[in-house]
This record gives C-alpha cells, sequence and structure tokens, in this order.
C-alpha cells in the first residue's frame, strides 16, 4: 500500500496489483512464439468434434511447422487408442519449443485482443489470469468467479491427465463480464494508436482475424483494476458474480482441480505466487455487440424417432410434432415465445417439437433429461456440435438425430445465473466453431 496526502486527511492507496487481486485478477507474464503465427495459431482443441476432416486440414497445414497443434489434445481423437502416447508428446513439445527458445516472454502484460470473424464481425477482449482461489463450479457458488453451465466431473481426468504435467497453458477459456458501462475492454480498445502491438495474422481455415496488443502501462493496468472494482462495487456482496465462464469451463475447472492438488501438500506462504493458482483466459464483455451467443445443439448416434418420442414423452406433459421446410423455418419458430420448443432433424427431414408443461424451465434443460436417459440406457451416443449446417448435415445421416435449440438471451444471463445457478451443461456458445479462441498466447505454469 501506499499513502497519498487529500487535503488533510492521508489515505490509504491501493497498488495496482493487490487492487486487481482484490477482485480475483492476476497480471500474467504472457509468452509469445516467434514462428510464423499462421500455422501457429490452432482452434479450441472441443471444436469439430464429430469433423475429423478439419483436423486432418489443420494438420496438412502445419506439416512439420512450429504449432499449437502439438501442445494441445483435439478431443475428436480422445477415443483413439493410446492417449497416453499423445499425452506425452504434448508435453515433449511443449519442452522442445521452450528449450529451443521459440517464445519471447512479455512480463507482467495483459494483451488487448481485437477477433474479426470470417463474418467481418469484430469483437475485443483481454487477456489476464484469473485466481483460482475465487472460483467455484458448484452449482450453488457464490464466489466471483463460476461456472455458467453444469460441469461433468468425469469429463476432468483425461484433461487433468493432460495439464498436470505440462509445463505451459494455452487459453482457449472466455470468460464474461457484465459491463453495461464499457469501462474495463473498450478504453483499451480506443487507445490502440499508442499500445505496442504484439501480433497480427489471418487464422487459417476461415477462423478470420486476430490482433494483440500489450496492456503494460502502471495506468492501463490501474484504469482495469478501476473498471473491475466498479463493477464488483454494484453486485450483490452475498452474490457477487463478476466473472462468468464463457467457453472452457471444463478447462478452467481442470485447473482448479489440479491448484487444489497442489496447494495441500505446500504450506500456505507459498500459494500467493504459485503459477499453478492462476489461469489465463480472455475476458470480454457481454454487452460487446461483436459477442454472438450460439446455441450449442445435439446430434444423437444410433437413435431412431420412436426411441426418441418415448423418452421425450417423459419428460413433458405432451407435445406436437410439426415438419418444417428446413432449418431456417425451424429457427423461426422455436424462437417465438409461448411455448418450449426444438428443432428436429433426421433422414426424413426437418421438423419443430412443442412442448406443454416441461419438466425443465428452458428447452436445453429437457432436451438434456432425454438425451442423459437414452445415453444412459445405451439407445444412443451424442455430440455437441457448433452450427446449423453441421447439425443438418450429421442429423440427416442414417441413424442419426440433429437436435436444434433457441438462443440464449444475452441481456439476461448474468441475472439469470445469479437467480438459477449453472445452466444446463452445453446450453450456449460464444460464436459456431470457427468463431472461437484460436491458441496463441502461452504461460508458464511449472
Amino acid at each position: 500500500m501506499r499513502s497519498a496526502a487529500v487535503g488533510f486527511a492521508t489515505v490509504m492507496v491501493m497498488d495496482v496489483h493487490e487492487a486487481l487481486a482484490d477482485v480475483g485478477v492476476r497480471v500474467p507474464d504472457v509468452l509469445l512464439p516467434t514462428t510464423a503465427l499462421a500455422s501457429w495459431a490452432v482452434v479450441a482443441c472441443d471444436q469439430f468434434t464429430s469433423q475429423p476432416d478439419y483436423w486432418q486440414q489443420v494438420e496438412q497445414l502445419v506439416g512439420d511447422a512450429p504449432s499449437t497443434l502439438r501442445l494441445i489434445f483435439p478431443e475428436v481423437y480422445l477415443e483413439r487408442p493410446d492417449p497416453d502416447a499423445r499425452i506425452a508428446a504434448i508435453n515433449d513439445a511443449m519442452a522442445r519449443y521452450v528449450d529451443e527458445g521459440l517464445f519471447v516472454q512479455h512480463p507482467q502484460t495483459m494483451v488487448l485482443v481485437r477477433r474479426e470473424t470470417r463474418h467481418g464481425v469484430v469483437r475485443w477482449g483481454l487477456i489476464v489470469a484469473l485466481d483460482l482461489e475465487q472460483y467455484s463450479w458448484q452449482p450453488d457458488a457464490r464466489t466471483l468467479i463460476r461456472a455458467t453451465e453444469g460441469t461433468i466431473l468425469d469429463r476432468l481426468p483425461p484433461r487433468v491427465r493432460i495439464r498436470e504435467a505440462a509445463a505451459l497453458e494455452l487459453p482457449h477459456i472466455m470468460v464474461l463480464i457484465s459491463d453495461a458501462q464499457r469501462q474495463v475492454i473498450e478504453p483499451l480498445a480506443a487507445a490502440t494508436p499508442r499500445l505496442t502491438r504484439l501480433y497480427d495474422t489471418e487464422l487459417m481455415l476461415g477462423g478470420g482475424r486476430v490482433t494483440g496488443w500489450a496492456v503494460d502501462a502502471t495506468a492501463d493496468l490501474e484504469a482495469v483494476s478501476e473498471g473491475l472494482l466498479a463493477l464488483r462495487a454494484g453486485l450483490d456482496p452475498a452474490n457477487p458474480l463478476l466473472f462468468a465462464m464463457g467457453d472452457g469451463n471444463h478447462s478452467f475447472a481442470t485447473a482448479k482441480s489440479i491448484w487444489e492438488n497442489i496447494k495441500s501438500a505446500i504450506p500456505h506462504d507459498q500459494w500467493e505466487g504459485h503459477p499453478a493458482r492462476y489461469c489465463l483466459v480472455e475476458l470480454e464483455n457481454i454487452h460487446d455487440p461483436g459477442l454472438e451467443f450460439e446455441p450449442i445443439h445435439r446430434v444423437l448416434f444410433g437413435a431412431d424417432r420412436e426411441t426418441f418420442e418415448a423418452a421425450l414423452a417423459t419428460q413433458c406433459s405432451s407435445f406436437e410434432r410439426v415438419a418444417a421446410a428446413g432449418t431456417d423455418e425451424v429457427l423461426d419458430v422455436i424462437e417465438q415465445p409461448g411455448h418450449q420448443a426444438f428443432g428436429y432433424v433426421d433422414a426424413d427431414g426437418p421438423a419443430v417439437y412443442r412442448l406443454d408443461e416441461p419438466r425443465a424451465s428452458i428447452a436445453a434443460g429437457t432436451l438434456q433429461r432425454v438425451i442423459d436417459g437414452l445415453t444412459a440406457a445405451g439407445a444412443a451416443s451424442v455430440d455437441y456440435i457448433h452450427g446449423v449446417e453441421a447439425t443438418d448435415d450429421l442429423g440427416r445421416a442414417p441413424s442419426n438425430i440433429g437436435v436444434l435449440l433457441p438462443q440464449v438471451a444475452k441481456d439476461t444471463f448474468f441475472d439469470s445465473i445469479v437467480a438459477d445457478g449453472a445452466l444446463p451443461r452445453k446450453t450456449f456458445s460464444l460464436g459456431e466453431a470457427q468463431d472461437k479462441r484460436y491458441y496463441l498466447e502461452a504461460r508458464a505454469i511449472r
């Protein structure tokens, strides 16, 4: 702390790092590669999980060049034999890249990110490290940082195995703030002419473009801390949701799980500066007009309509199935108020299901109950799909069913989480698959 005179009084002024720590934020030491970014930056590992052709294209584009492809485990490959070999290769690649001097460290630096999607939509973000001590994935959490969707604990072990021996973390996690006054990220976006540009690159396979600037000046860091402190001051002290998971809920939960194991084995006085206590993320303002909320759709494999409808009947008093001319009509209908509804696609084409007296409050919740019942009975398997076109294509294949969900409202999102807790898992996505974060920045975690 430092003191400052104001008239005849002396008040204590919080150091910028103390102020940020008070809201669960740490200024990270960011690592950036010296290699060509067009082949370095790869989309988040949990995208295109039912489209191996996409990842084959990535392999062909990357070739032997240094790439984050060698540092991640695309989930499309999770069911392949010998995952341990792939994890070992990831750890070896991390060590090799570090030993070869591939990275330049930018100490005590946040990164302002400008992302332009393939559709020309622009959104802004800020790379920071968040304090895992101020996070919980529990549905009834009252922490500053929390999950927005149900966390599936049995999905953590493979992620834990990847991260626990890793030397580096590379963020695909996007975390939301509700900043209606645009006082945290947007002033930095207006100041890019005076900031140092760190990178600027096209992203592979229709990913758009990304540009990053260093935010390391004390005055800029203080402005960020003041904005975040102002946001927290406006929250209910008993339920202060400041940071809500947008994308990467299970990756953040994995970091938390590992930190809990580490801190149990070290003295309390070593917790404060331990690198594993923090997780690198991109903050985004939910009020950014370029931040697009998209529903996450479902595809059932090895399923049939009769079995699906029998399971659906257990989750509502009745339902009506109406054929549709195409997915555009489906989307128009399911967004209309008055009925809980979802879209459906199989080999016979698209339709809409309207439900009466559903057991869950939103369509995603009802569908998840149906899907959980089917998968538990061995009557189907499921994948979660970003994008209407991909869901439509996969749903039309024999013995498949595609399910299309309505959008989640941005304007009531934070209020819903505060009032009702986490949403059903895989309810929403920040854009479609190619709009996600691409791995680019890194941070040492060992």
